[in-house]
């Protein structure tokens, strides 16, 4: 007979669900700031989100949540938050930012939220290989590098949304940082310093650093190799 968990491992598992679930506080603050048009406080309360999304599952494992409460899905948890903070929230702030012609504002907008959708209902998201099939639902990290990053005229943010939108239905393998086991120490370096690299962006709003800028593209054209490579190229 399992022995029930002590109140320790009750206490830890549900710390953690409630970690999990502080990311849809941070989504909320992000909305404030969005509201101001505070552009820069409202992508750190974001990144504070894929921060959360990133660790959770390892207290999660640590602490064996799964086991202790069975009666609590944190998985459909963080689905929740996840589209809420890495589609809903980033395509709010595309729609407030004006990034591109009236003409295109809202109807862009409904492209982010409909393959997001979509993409969520679809089997197979992620390989047997631990990719992702597809240009997952990262819109958070697309907005950051489309407004802080890559300042393209409004008539490429709009190709830049539409080719995104396009690679959520192409068979295209991205890396999943923390799970892909091929070139897992450099996609890892490459993911720290990339998000060092944001942070920096971010820092420096306004103004701009040519060398974040430089670095943050490159982590950008590592994961593009990785992708090429992993679709057409690996056995």
């Amino acid at each position: 007979m399992i022995p029930a968990p002590s109140p320790r491992q009750r206490f830890l598992a549900w710390s953690v669900h409630l970690f999990t679930a502080s990311g849809l506080l941070s989504g909320f603050m992000a909305i404030l700031a969005i509201n101001a048009h505070d552009w820069r406080e409202a992508m750190l309360w974001l990144l504070l989100c894929v921060f959360i999304d990133g660790v959770d599952g390892t207290f999660a494992r640590w602490w064996r949540v799964k086991e202790v409460l069975p009666q609590v899905d944190g998985k459909t948890i963080d689905y929740v938050i996840d589209f809420a903070t890495y589609a809903i929230i980033p395509a709010y702030f595309f729609y407030q930012a004006e990034m591109v012609s009236e003409a295109w504002r809202l109807p862009c907008t409904f492209i982010i939220l409909l393959v997001s959708a979509i993409y969520y209902g679809i089997d197979g998201m992620v390989s047997d290989d631990l990719y992702f099939v597809g240009f997952p639902v990262m819109w958070n990290v697309a907005i950051l590098f489309l407004f802080f990053v890559f300042q393209f005229p409004p008539a490429g943010n709009v190709a830049y949304i539409l080719l995104l939108a396009i690679l959520h239905f192409v068979p295209v393998k991205f890396p999943y940082p923390s799970r892909t086991p091929d070139f897992r120490i450099p996609t890892i370096i490459a993911t720290v310093l990339l998000i060092g690299a944001l942070m920096g962006v971010l820092w420096v709003y306004p103004a701009r650093e040519a060398w974040l800028t430089g670095l943050s593209t490159a982590g950008v054209v590592y994961f593009t190799v990785v992708s090429i490579w992993a679709t057409f190229f690996k056995k």
